[in-house]
């Protein structure tokens, strides 16, 4: 007898869990969190999972509350004799803490990684991590999902006459020429310097881009600096026209800002993490499709790489 298929939602991802619960066919079922008057809180999980297989939605942006809540949530699912528990993690946090790139600092991923096994979770699904390794740090399988499901499909239907792939920077140039090879096009890229987190000292273009539209492709965007700076640089170059395609769209500081008074004529972003403000030049793709498709098929032990265009 197949077990049957319930689907959690934690605080920071909501709107996304009910789309992937009805794009799945399944209702979203409740939980609840109390919480005490010093902030600790408990989350509830409002329904039987005895032999169920749970998917609990949860992107771990910050503030840290939202990996907490995840966390009590498999540890709940668990200890309600739950067959399976999968945490489904559309913006995996903590991913920019890869490895040790200077004396005496964390690897927060791994960290995070070795906190939901030990919370009890069976399998991880998410999408675009901001360093493929991270799917080593964990002892249970993980499914690495890539937006280029979707973006792909979207980049089509643009039909831009001089479409042409860039990146901000020289570590998103892997993910630049595997968007230039399947589209058939060009590819350029940036070179910047950083004075320390989040603030560039200079930028550099290499490549050539008078004539073309330019379509700026990373996993994530922050601060908006690197991306508003390397859109501003191709339109001073002689660029048509320049737009940008980002998975995870955390947006802090000035970002928004940046954006609206930038040069970009479009931010393509997806759903993984909700918006804080609406904004004319942001275009939201939704993952949810995508997402229940793949818990389908993993429910039921079926292979998932036809998901995968690159």
């Amino acid at each position: 007898m197949s077990s049957k298929v319930k689907i959690f939602s934690g605080a920071a991802t909501k709107d996304l869990a009910l789309k992937i619960a009805q794009n799945y066919g399944v209702d979203l079922v409740k939980a609840s969190i109390s919480t005490f008057s010093d902030g600790e809180f408990q989350p509830s999980l409002e329904e039987s999972v005895r032999g169920a297989d749970v998917f609990i939605v949860q992107s771990t942006v910050p503030p840290t509350d939202n990996l907490f809540e995840l966390l009590l949530m498999v540890d709940a699912a668990k200890r309600a004799s739950a067959r399976r528990i999968v945490a489904v993690i559309p913006y995996f946090g903590f991913a920019r803490q890869d490895r040790k790139d200077s004396p005496r600092v964390p690897i927060g991923s791994k960290l995070v990684a070795n906190m939901l096994t030990a919370a009890g979770v069976t399998r991880v699904m998410t999408m675009d991590l901001h360093a493929d390794q991270i799917q080593g740090f964990f002892e249970v399988p993980v499914d690495h999902l890539f937006a280029s499901a979707i973006s792909i499909p979207f980049i089509k239907s643009l039909n831009l006459p001089n479409l042409i792939m860039a990146s901000p920077d020289m570590g998103g140039s892997k993910r630049a020429y595997a968007y230039a090879k399947h589209l058939q096009t060009e590819v350029v890229v940036c070179y910047k310097q950083r004075k320390e987190a989040n603030k560039i000292e200079q930028m550099f273009l290499i490549g050539d881009v008078e004539g073309k539209d330019v379509l700026l492709v990373d996993d994530m965007i922050d601060t908006a600096g690197t991306l508003t700076k390397a859109a501003d640089i191709m339109i001073e170059k002689g660029a048509n026209s320049v737009r940008a395609f980002c998975t995870h769209a955390i947006l802090s500081g000035e970002a928004y800002n940046r954006i609206e008074n930038s040069k970009l004529t479009e931010l393509i972003v997806t759903d993984t993490i909700p918006l804080k403000q609406e904004s004319k030049k942001i275009k939201v793709l939704s993952v949810s499709d995508l997402f229940a498709k793949v818990i389908y098929k993993v429910h039921n032990y079926e292979s998932i790489s036809g998901y995968f265009i690159f």
